[in-house]
């Protein structure tokens, strides 16, 4: 007969009193957390890649409005140039759930924000403004570290509720 190794009932009571611990664990709140994080990465990303302008002095006109615009409610708001924190405006987003998916969704209410970011013709109709596409490259980096990063916050999350 083979042998099952010691086996213990305390032992499988102490961890079913830890599988609980998980359970009761706020885990709606622990995800949307995750979900906020990943939108906050997002936003430091394409706010980095994100181009300013470039004005004289003498115009009277201010570069970056586009780039504060990713973390404005409204286009006046980012030609205020008030700036917030790309965590703290993402902790301020609604998450919305589809079933099993989350969407926060992410939008830079700047007019001419579509145009920078995939291109546009010039203003004699005659040639083409590369687009920079701040956002997408955004998002492509985004989803290839996603895992690691869930995955990291999943491990730190069960071993606090495992203590």
């Amino acid at each position: 007969m083979a042998n099952m190794g010691g086996f213990s009932v305390a032992g499988m009571k102490k961890l079913q009193k830890q599988l609980n611990k998980i359970q009761q664990g706020n885990v709606e709140a622990f995800i949307d957390a995750c979900a906020k994080e990943l939108a906050a990465r997002l936003l430091a990303k394409v706010i980095k890649r994100t181009p300013v302008g470039q004005y004289p002095a003498s115009s009277g006109k201010k570069g970056g409005t586009l780039r504060r615009g990713w973390t404005s409610k409204n286009h006046e708001e980012a030609e205020s140039g008030k700036k917030a924190s790309a965590k703290a405006y993402a902790d301020s987003l609604t998450i919305h759930h589809y079933g099993n998916t989350l969407v926060i969704e992410i939008v830079n209410p700047v007019e001419y924000a579509s145009y920078v970011e995939y291109g546009h013709r010039t203003a004699n109709h005659k040639g083409w403004v590369q687009g920079r596409f701040m956002l997408t490259i955004s998002e492509q980096e985004i989803q290839n570290i996603a895992p690691k990063v869930l995955e990291s916050k999943i491990k730190k999350f069960i071993g606090e509720c495992l203590k």
